[in-house]
């Protein structure tokens, strides 16, 4: 769809603006919202909100296990009305900042705004605060190292140049990208209900592979456990300690808070092996001070497994080391898997990142609310496993390689349609709000539609 432009135009010398319709006004952003400073003094409000990016303002209750905690002092925390325009100063960049549908206090590190509604539409404000170049100018001038986590303020912000049409411009513009941003996010919610499906059919296939084997037509037998049902008649069923020939715990010293130079030491975070796949760029530096203890390098065709994690659902996530670069150590939130001769590794992992055993994993786990789950060896020896002969194995898992490539690369496309969908909602948010294309007729086009 392709949108007409304005007639005339006049420049503003603002980079990231450029011209804007000749008709509008180009004033300070504190000419159209004000900061709201309000504490909570007297503790009565108890209602924490928190900011995720790229989801908006929510309750800290509706988080999850991610993020900063709550704090347990709400004195000093900043209220929030409904309406209010709220920014993390810190990720602003990243998209975190959104409109507050509830009353309640957040951290005081945010920004709290408040739209001047005799001067804005209030849904016409909000849009200013989403284009990307207003995000980037108003980054630039944040302290930081980082780029995209310079913190900015309300004295950063209330100096920009924003651009206003008259009322009824500024409402027909916001009717026009509340529809367009609508079609936009039901087909990115369509695109990851579908990733959400992959993921589940992912999961299943394993599963079944792993328990049932690859031949419909093999008989099968009961195997006297409730996750396993029941699997192919030659097969064993065993507990996990006994295909193990070993467990390896590594070393969490005080690292720095940055990846580790190509010829510096570091240590894997416990994130390396998130979601079955391992990832060496989920490392801190060791510290200069610091010897390495080379014991605990991380080779080529190691098994690890986290055994610890904030998320209960990354506790046991394990991971086949296909590649590594050198001198990244193990920590000991992480287990290294060493295995019988009856274990094939690759077929390791694939149990251990099935559905089932992320049954026998969570029923497993321990760790008091507020402290990191914890997956003890103990319990861990303990599970139980179907265990095919290792030619059986090998097979499964090479017929596993060319089923779970089919899901990812459909997943990826999908992940691709979400990045190009958002493209385009950012700049159409931006091409409207600053007058690039006209949608001044959008509203009678509706009405007669």
């Amino acid at each position: 769809m392709s949108f007409p432009a304005y007639t005339d135009y006049k420049a503003t010398d603002i980079g990231w603006l450029g011209e804007v319709p000749s008709h509008w006004d180009v004033p300070p952003c504190r000419a159209i919202v004000t900061e709201r400073t309000e504490r909570n003094d007297e503790g009565k409000c108890n209602d924490y909100l928190s900011l995720m990016a790229n989801v908006g303002v929510i309750p800290y209750a509706d988080k999850g296990d991610i993020g900063n905690k709550k704090p347990e002092d709400l004195t000093k925390c900043k209220v929030v009305n409904e309406g209010d325009f709220v920014i993390n100063s810190m990720n602003y960049y990243i998209g975190s900042y959104g409109v507050s549908t509830y009353r309640g206090v957040c951290s005081p590190v945010y920004i709290v705004l408040t739209p001047s509604e005799d001067v804005i539409y209030s849904r016409y404000a909000f849009r200013i605060f989403e284009i990307g170049g207003f995000q980037q100018y108003a980054q630039s001038y944040g302290n930081g190292i980082l780029e995209h986590r310079r913190s900015i303020s309300w004295d950063i912000l209330k100096t920009i140049p924003i651009p206003l049409p008259p009322p009824d411009e500024q409402k027909n513009i916001a009717s026009f990208l509340d529809s367009e941003t609508l079609k936009i996010d039901t087909l990115v919610s369509e695109q990851r209900r579908l990733i959400k499906l992959l993921q589940e059919k992912r999961r299943a296939v394993v599963s079944h592979a792993v328990t049932k084997g690859l031949d419909k037509n093999a008989p099968m037998k009961p195997s006297g456990n409730q996750w396993l049902g029941h699997v192919p008649q030659h097969w064993a069923v065993v507990s996990v300690r006994r295909v193990l020939a070993g467990i390896e715990q590594g070393w969490s010293p005080q690292c720095e808070s940055r990846p580790a130079g190509e010829h510096e030491w570091g240590i894997l975070k416990t994130g390396c092996v998130n979601r079955g796949v391992f990832s060496a760029t989920e490392n801190k530096a060791l510290p200069e001070d610091l010897e390495p203890i080379v014991e605990y390098e991380v080779k080529r065709g190691d098994v690890l497994m986290s055994r610890a994690s904030g998320s209960s659902d990354l506790v046991g996530a394990t991971a086949f080391v296909y590649d590594v670069r050198p001198h990244l150590m193990l920590s000991d939130k992480t287990f290294r898997i060493h295995l019988a001769d009856t274990m094939e590794p690759e077929f390791f992992v694939a149990v251990f990142n099935s559905k089932l055993m992320r049954a026998q994993i969570e029923q497993s786990i321990s760790g008091a609310e507020g402290l990191a789950n914890n997956l003890p060896q103990s319990k861990l020896k303990c599970f139980a496993i179907a265990l095919p002969p290792v030619s059986e194995q090998v097979e499964i898992v090479r017929e596993l390689a060319l089923q779970c490539k089919r899901f990812d690369t459909l997943q990826s496309e999908a992940e691709r349609a979400i990045e190009l969908l958002r493209e385009r909602r950012t700049a159409l948010i931006s091409a409207a709000v600053t007058g690039k294309i006209d949608v001044r007729e959008f509203g009678s086009k509706e009405a007669a539609a």
